[in-house]
């Protein structure tokens, strides 16, 4: 399936920076916020990590003008109508993601592609949720969105071969290195990191070292 425009709902941290690369990837990107405050905030991100970008001779202008001509924003569901694909990245509730794949539903083509870029909800239920459960997918991506290079695409119990071959390959056309993540709580990312991080806290709980040398120490030496 040929992926030509891409929607985001949600232009947070996450968000904002999905549509950044989505937009610098060639891909006519529409971002979804809830008002306008929040949308001319996280388009307002976008802006000055380019120009940021500009100005330490990291992003030429040209790529930075071309990002932002592909670029676009609204309040609205019914704009992402034509949409391939949309990510999801708004708030981790549940209910809050099926109250906005419902809306969503209504608005866009059988043909479209549902993702979420949740950390830690479970991808089938998710996917349960909505009238195209072989046609959703996880798409886990990493912050800052564009400067890391990981994406963990993960697979519902109901997403379809088609469906899980687009979005790898859709993954890897924005520069990604995606790997394939297990539905369970952690992907693969979230399952190595949280051992590292209860195991800082027992070391520091037992004196090991003060709390500036425990993470110099992971910095330096793992």
């Amino acid at each position: 399936m040929k992926i030509n425009t891409v929607g985001v709902l949600g232009c947070g941290l996450m968000g904002s920076g999905i549509a950044q690369v989505c937009a610098a990837s060639g891909y006519k990107t529409i971002v979804r916020e809830v008002n306008d405050q929040y949308l001319d905030k996280g388009l307002g991100r976008i802006k000055k990590f380019l120009d940021d970008g500009v100005a330490k001779g990291k992003v030429v202008a040209d790529a930075r003008d071309k990002t932002l001509a592909n670029l676009s924003g609204t309040t609205t569901f019914d704009t992402l109508r034509s949409c391939d694909l949309v990510i999801e990245a708004i708030v981790e509730n549940l209910e809050e993601k099926k109250q906005t794949y419902a809306a969503l539903e209504g608005c866009v083509d059988s043909h479209t592609l549902f993702v979420s870029n949740t950390s830690s909800l479970c991808i089938t239920e998710l996917a349960a949720s909505t009238k195209r459960p072989d046609r959703f997918g996880g798409l886990h991506f990493f912050n800052p969105v564009p400067i890391m290079k990981l994406v963990e695409v993960i697979r519902a119990l109901t997403t379809s071969d088609r469906t899980y071959e687009t979005l790898m390959t859709f993954a890897q056309s924005l520069g990604k290195d995606p790997i394939t993540a297990p539905d369970r709580p952690g992907f693969i990312v979230n399952r190595l990191l949280v051992p590292y991080l209860l195991d800082a806290v027992r070391a520091y709980e037992n004196g090991i070292g003060m709390l500036e040398y425990i993470d110099k120490g992971m910095k330096l030496g793992c």
